[in-house]
């Protein structure tokens, strides 16, 4: 009874704590203050109710001690909420470079370099799921034609009659509308491109008919950053 006549004073006193919006010192609301404050009720009658059946004063002091500890790292997670993410998405995007790290307020999309020096980007053509190199040096985009026929394209009404350059040389293309692509969460439709010529090509690239119609983007030594 002492103990959880201990625990009511407990309760007056950190309501008035409340009132004082002390709360948003951590960075929380008092609604969400007052949460926090109930569970530390409950976990003190908790213990009240060990004294009751006579648990040895360690064993409250230890599961004090892992309560508080769990209700530390529970408001820290959700002080830190915004930072943690943002860590957890570069670790994503360093093991997966296709990737993008995708931020909606912003309007902003960054991507990690990967193996062979490039940019490589998880995009969407007409639908479908397409792997694509950043190159500004490409005057347009330009899809493999595996990945053409996979959006949807119909290869066989196409003209291949465009010289283009290549890694592996001079190859033919056929000039294209793509009706809609999207590269992290930038979306743009009516994309003029181009499509290479059965094993002209390896990898499909992200060209500049794309990325002029950005707001900007930025190359560094290891990250891209597309701004819509």
């Amino acid at each position: 009874m002492v103990f959880i006549g201990f625990a009511l004073l407990i309760a007056v006193g950190l309501a008035m704590v409340i009132s004082f919006g002390a709360g948003q010192l951590v960075g929380l609301s008092e609604d969400q203050f007052g949460q926090i404050i109930l569970l530390v009720l409950v976990l003190i009658l908790v213990a009240s109710g060990s004294f009751g059946r006579r648990v040895k004063l360690s064993h409250i002091l230890n599961g004090i001690a892992l309560w508080s500890t769990m209700l530390f790292v529970l408001v820290g997670g959700y002080s830190y909420r915004e930072e943690i993410s943002n860590f957890s998405n570069r670790v994503l995007t360093s093991l997966a470079p296709g990737m993008a790290m995708v931020d909606q307020d912003e309007g902003t999309a960054v991507f990690q370099k990967g193996f062979g020096n490039t940019f490589r980007m998880d995009t969407e053509v007409n639908g479908a799921a397409i792997t694509m190199i950043f190159d500004t040096g490409a005057s347009a985009v330009v899809l493999t034609n595996s990945d053409a026929k996979a959006a949807g394209i119909n290869l066989s009404s196409l003209r291949f009659n465009i010289e283009v350059q290549t890694a592996n040389g001079t190859g033919k293309a056929a000039g294209v509308t793509i009706k809609r692509i999207e590269v992290g969460g930038i979306i743009r439709e009516n994309v003029r491109a181009f499509v290479a010529e059965q094993g002209a090509l390896k990898t499909s690239l992200l060209g500049m008919t794309f990325l002029q119609t950005l707001d900007n983007y930025t190359v560094s030594k290891d990250s891209l950053e597309l701004n819509g």
